[in-house]
């Protein structure tokens, strides 16, 4: 039967990896309840956002997070979609009035992979190799680990940086392998990076689901997708994230693990340039997830003290 409407829509980037998730969306919906089975109850409605116009530039040189989610809020707003599905990692610290993201979905991977045809490891690059990359977190890390690299700024979708990687415009480069696995391509990583080396940007490999706080029939379908562990774990670095008043600006690392009933939170602030960094790692009962992610953070500024985040963010454009 056709629908005059669809009965959802969801707002999404048009992005291969955005699409992708989308889908998984949409399948996990239709499965979930029999009156959206139909193939028109849900539709896809592609947004562009400042992120996938804006290509020339690192995200902390236009504007930190929130750059590729702001025009699909907008669209939530307005209500020209019903929910919109975001990479957990690009959310702003905090969201719209009228906007929650309640529902997540089973977290992949959370680690990052890395990539390149001239060594089998971060550590194994040469002195004065070139990594590319467009995560002010990545490159305060890789510069942590290896004074010795240059980092340059490196944007596009995963297919466009590893085109530019194959073309040799860089020796090496950084991506979530969680994005990875979801595009199939998981048989070109080099490495996937331990958390030791490379700890996960807040929140990395998760999904989630974001509506309108007051919209009750939404909310509703979206209900049986939430995975509860997941939820969990993220609502503990984000705790952290908006602790330190964090954005892409301020290279900020979490992971939060669970073992039973038990919440293990690792965190990371990092000078841009690699110089000083300060580490925190702490355990609680998975009920108190948001307060020790924010303990966490209290303890990551006062340990860095007044400044720490000021320092300019290195000029790598000309490496």
């Amino acid at each position: 039967m056709s629908l005059d409407r669809p009965l959802l829509r969801i707002g999404t980037r048009g992005s291969a990896l955005a699409l992708a998730q989308a889908e998984m969306v949409r399948a996990l919906l239709m499965a979930a309840h029999p009156e959206l089975a139909s193939p028109d109850a849900i539709a896809l409605t592609i947004i562009r956002t400042t992120g996938d116009t804006v290509t020339d530039r690192t995200l902390a040189a236009i504007g930190g997070k929130g750059l590729f989610t702001k025009e699909i809020e907008e669209a939530l707003v307005d209500g020209r979609v019903d929910l919109a599905v975001h990479s957990m990692k690009d959310v702003a610290t905090w969201l719209p009035d009228g906007l929650v993201i309640d529902c997540f979905l089973e977290r992949e991977d959370p680690r990052d992979a890395f990539f390149s045809e001239k060594a089998d490891g971060l550590m194994s690059l040469p002195p004065g190799a070139v990594v590319g990359t467009a995560s002010l977190r990545r490159q305060a890390q890789i510069l942590r680990a290896r004074p010795d690299l240059a980092v340059v700024p490196f944007r596009g979708n995963i297919d466009t940086r590893l085109a530019k990687l194959a073309a040799g415009q860089v020796d090496a480069t950084l991506l979530a392998i969680a994005g990875v696995k979801r595009l199939g391509l998981a048989d070109r990583v080099t490495q996937i990076l331990p958390p030791e080396l490379m700890l996960p940007a807040v929140a990395q490999g998760a999904i989630g689901i974001e509506r309108r706080a007051a919209d009750a029939r939404v909310a509703a379908y979206l209900a049986p997708l939430n995975h509860r562990p997941t939820a969990t774990r993220v609502a503990a670095e984000r705790a952290l994230l908006a602790s330190l008043d964090g954005s892409c600006k301020t290279p900020i690392a979490a992971l939060a693990e669970l073992d039973g009933d038990t919440l293990t939170l690792r965190s990371l602030i990092v000078r841009p340039d690699g110089t000083s960094a300060h580490a925190d790692q702490r355990s609680g009962p998975a009920t108190d997830a948001v307060a020790l992610g924010r303990t966490a953070g209290e303890t990551l500024r006062a340990r860095a003290g007044a400044g720490f985040f000021d320092l300019p963010v290195p000029d790598t454009s000309a490496r």
